[in-house]
């Protein structure tokens, strides 16, 4: 048989004024668009900032080593040294040089030779002094940590002095080349300057357009994830879990884009990156509430029906263009539709009711998520058409392109220590002192153990005190360094006896293949980095050593690399310590100053509308904090629960519940009411109560002193909700969730200051008022004339389609369609009658495909049949997702040459949804009957609109 495809017709956006498609031609190239195979490199690394690392190291090494070559030549040096000075520019410039502007990568670069070459003549003279030499590396490792507090320059200056003490230690530099070692190194510097100038410029607004791709790419993992989870026969606790990570992968990345947006050169203007703040913020925060939903419909029996509506609109959310961000909302008003059909019947019991109010609220998040990313677009290249009502302001600090961990805590720790006499010097010389000692310690050990790589100890204290804040964090970095060298040693001797000696080009190779897998893995885990590090070095130390011997000297670097961080920790613990047990208590401190922030905010924008508030900036300085007390709490190793016990745990969990909280608190109160001053009294009590038990738990952090009190508002909030009484509409619910969303705070809060030690309390009720004079909108809360253009069109669309759909069949039910259609490009389309005929009703509770299923034997059908449309005579490439009428998705299909097939479809009706990277999804009702052979079924596409 043949079911013709209905046509979609185009409509135009009646909240907006405007084509829809008219997105897709605003939208930035490096963000819309459908998905693609790379996508899943970009989901893991937002920006490609580990990538562009690994290609950095890979354009800076080989330019370095090249020029350094060409000028020993040009000089008559030894070719060795020529490499080792243009190496060391080309390293030290990918590993300590990511500057976003031109102009600092210059000034960064340029200045690289100068202290190097400052310090080989005094090296090249201590050769005869074995002493002097020892003691001037101990003072340069602790001069470069004293360095490091007076910015990039500095720091990369004292790194340089260092390793011209080992360069010219380790090649035995004669005094009289010195001078054109420095020709050398200068050289090298300029050549890998404008080699990465012309093969790495910085583009930090788009990396941040490649950020913002990740977080479409997540956000559709989110949708796929929801998908699996709705499947009846799936195993909902592995689908669960797998939504979970894509919700705090998805986190991570909008928390990266609001860290991003406060580097130089990224937003055009403040406005604009506050508005860009905004509408991610709420696109994501519209992401978690659907995750949220789906979690709870896992664990209800939801009607098939519904179950269906909600597959095939989020189905449709993953595979829409972003370009077409509109089309979710007919997805967003089919579920809805189906939602209220299921509220309204007679028959609905308490789970189904529950079901359809859950997916309701999947319908407005949807419609919620269609707004927020089609605001977010207009802002890829077009300046804001309104002025932000405040500048942006930053809320989120990076390191190494990730939310900040223990280092800022660590710095806040450090500050706020008052000293009196000459401990005031002390934070400035900790660091300094911490690596000159310990040097000073490993330096006649390591030297007794091989004179001539001495040096290996020196590393182990320089890397240890480099980027740790904590003695977990440095017996962490121990293991990744033991398992990284052990790695890199295997995967090294490998390769050096697979080359064989006298192939320096192979030689070469490696090495600056270890180190560019090596950077690109650094981001990531320490290890990577200590892996591709240690099989470069093995390919050098192959140059000077015979390869019986290269086992022995590859324990004795392990050996020397270890006492140097076992030594470096144990000083940072013994000698003007800073404990992580305080660490971590400042990191929490800053968690409720964050939180104090966010409601100081809250109180101030419900008292004064027109006051400038950031609320939803507040919001994401409660994540950034969260990351920093995550950072702490992350232990050594990870063990069973049962074994490291639950306390950390639990407070953990409790603190991203009251975020989660702190993130939808936000949003929702960002209206414009005029509170009664009854009401408004109410309100500034409860604000001033909670912000008063958030002062009981800072002070309980700062003194570390039992007591304090915790006293709970939500009862208060409840009363306050009780008398409350408010036009229906958008305000007043926002209004309300607001008002929920801080007693669910209130409460998360509460059991973390008991964990904590504090007495929970409950605030005293309020007096029984005479009247309660609810708040009054600044504008109406109401509809003004009822649904918009694109609502009565969707609206009369699903009532056609309603009308050629099955029902149950029995006396007085309701038509309730048991296999909806829909559209993605545009809203519902009009269902052709022979397209929707289907067998005889099943039973009650019971599908028609789950009623053939108990038959025996099972005959399956095929259905086949074109894509195209008018830009593609020739046929249309897409994918095809079929979805039962029990909601279960079938592993897609892609159509070739504009044919598909589908094969083994059991009787039933089922949504065929055709996408493609041209396309709008398309979605086409199918019914199925093997009695009446193959279904031949041809669809046809409207092009996505193009620029």
């Amino acid at each position: 048989m043949t079911t013709p495809a209905t046509e979609t017709p185009d409509l135009t956006d009646g909240r907006t004024g405007r084509d829809p498609a008219r997105d897709s031609a605003v939208a930035p190239r490096r963000v819309g668009g459908p998905r693609r195979w790379w996508d899943w490199v970009l989901a893991a690394d937002p920006g490609l900032g580990q990538l562009q690392a690994g290609w950095r190291t890979l354009v800076a090494m080989v330019t370095g080593l090249a020029t350094g070559y060409g000028m020993s030549v040009a000089l008559g040096l030894p070719a060795m040294l020529g490499m080792m000075a243009g190496g060391m520019m080309g390293l030290m410039s990918a590993f300590a040089v990511a500057e976003n502007t031109w102009q600092r990568l210059t000034k960064a670069i340029v200045w690289m030779p100068f202290p190097f070459s400052a310090a080989l003549p005094l090296a090249a003279w201590l050769h005869q002094y074995r002493v002097l030499e020892l003691t001037i590396m101990v003072a340069a490792l602790a001069v470069t940590f004293f360095l490091a507090r007076f910015g990039t320059l500095a720091l990369l200056g004292g790194m340089l002095l260092f390793n011209a003490f080992m360069v010219g230690m380790m090649a035995n530099v004669p005094l009289n080349l010195c001078g054109e070692m420095f020709v050398v190194a200068l050289v090298s510097a300029v050549a890998v300057l404008l080699t990465r100038l012309a093969l790495c410029y910085p583009m930090p607004r788009e990396d941040l357009l490649r950020t913002q791709r990740a977080f479409v790419v997540e956000a559709r993992r989110v949708a796929d994830a929801a998908t699996d989870a709705l499947d009846p026969d799936a195993d909902h606790e592995v689908a669960v879990k797998r939504m979970r990570r894509s919700l705090r992968r998805l986190n991570v990345t909008t928390v990266t884009i609001d860290g991003r947006l406060a580097q130089p050169e990224v937003a055009a203007a403040p406005d604009t990156a506050e508005l860009l703040h905004r509408h991610l913020f709420d696109a994501e925060l519209a992401l978690k509430g659907i995750g949220q939903c789906v979690q709870q419909l896992t664990r209800l029996q939801a009607p098939a029906h519904l179950r269906e509506a909600m597959v095939v609109g989020l189905v449709i959310t993953r595979d829409t263009p972003l370009g077409r961000a509109d089309a979710l909302r007919p997805a967003a008003q089919l579920i809805q539709q189906q939602a209220t059909a299921v509220l309204e019947a007679a028959e609905a019991g308490s789970e189904e009711a529950e079901a359809a109010a859950l997916a309701r609220r999947v319908g407005h998040l949807l419609d919620s998520l269609a707004d927020s990313l089609a605001h977010w677009l207009d802002l890829g290249w077009n300046a804001p058409a309104a002025r932000a009502k405040v500048p942006f302001q930053p809320t989120v600090a990076l390191e190494q392109n990730r939310p900040a961990g223990t280092g800022a805590v660590a710095r806040r720790v450090i500050a706020a220590q008052s000293e009196k006499g000459w401990r005031r010097a002390v934070p400035y010389l900790r660091a300094p002192v911490h690596a000159g000692l310990a040097a000073a310690i490993v330096c006649p050990i390591t030297d007794a153990i091989n004179p001539q790589r001495f040096y290996w100890g020196l590393v182990g204290v320089m890397i240890t005190l480099f980027g740790t804040n904590t003695t977990h964090e440095r017996l962490r970095k121990l293991g990744h360094r033991m398992a990284g060298t052990i790695v890199g040693a295997v995967i090294g001797v490998v390769l050096l006896r697979l080359i064989g000696p006298g192939h320096i080009y192979w030689t070469l190779a490696v090495i600056v293949a270890g180190l560019t897998v090596g950077s690109w893995g650094m981001q990531r885990q320490y290890a990577y980095w200590v892996a591709g590090l240690v099989t470069a070095l093995v390919q050098l130390y192959g140059l000077s050593t015979p390869y019986t011997g290269m086992e022995k000297l590859l324990s004795e670097r392990l050996l020397d690399n270890g006492l140097g961080i076992v030594i470096a920790t144990a000083c940072a613990a013994l000698i003007f310590p800073v404990s992580t047990r305080k660490i971590a208590q400042e990191a929490e401190r800053g968690y409720v100053s964050a939180l104090e922030h966010l409601l100081s905010q809250v109180a101030e924008r419900w008292q004064d509308p027109a006051a400038p508030v950031r609320l939803r900036g507040a919001a994401r300085g409660v994540d950034a904090a969260l990351y920093q007390v995550r950072g702490v709490a992350r232990p050594l190793v990870r063990m069973p629960i049962g074994v490291r016990g639950r306390g950390a745990e639990n407070r953990l969990a409790l603190l991203t519940a009251a975020t989660g909280h702190a993130r939808s608190l936000a949003a929702a109160a960002d209206i414009d009411i005029d509170l009664a001053p009854e009401l408004g009294s109410r309100v500034e009590r409860i604000t001033a109560t909670f912000v008063e038990s958030l002062h009981a738990l800072d002070r309980r952090f700062a003194t570390g002193e039992p007591g304090g009190t915790w006293v709970r508002v939500s009862p208060l909030i409840r009363e306050l909700e009780e008398v409350l009484r408010a036009p229906a509409g958008p305000r007043a619910d926002r209004l309300h969730r607001a008002l929920r969303e801080l007693a669910a705070l209130d409460e998360a809060l509460a059991g973390y200051a008991e964990d904590r030690g504090l007495t929970v309390t409950t605030a005293a009720a309020e007096p029984e008022p005479a009247t309660a004079a609810g708040p009054a909108p600044k504008h109406s809360a109401a509809p003004k004339d009822g649904m918009s253009t694109l609502d009565r069109r969707t609206q009369a669309a699903l009532a056609a389609w309603l009308a050629h759909t099955r029902h149950d069949g029995e006396p007085g039910a309701k038509q309730v369609p048991a296999a909806p259609g829909t559209t993605a490009g545009a809203p519902a389309p009009q269902q052709d009658a022979t397209a929707a005929q289907s067998p005889a009703p099943a039973p009650r509770g019971r599908t028609a495909s789950s009623a053939a299923r108990t038959a025996s034997p099972v005959r399956t059908c095929t259905v086949s049949g074109s894509l195209h449309c008018p830009e593609h005579p020739g046929g249309c490439e897409a994918w095809i997702t079929v979805v039962s009428d029990r909601g279960k998705r079938r592993a897609g299909v892609r159509a070739t040459g504009g044919r598909y097939r589908i094969t083994g479809l059991e009787p039933g009706g089922y949504t065929v949804i055709a996408s493609g990277s041209a396309h709008a999804p398309t979605a086409r009702f199918l019914a199925v009957d093997p009695s009446r052979g193959d279904v031949h079924h041809d669809i046809e596409l409207k092009p996505a609109a193009r620029p």
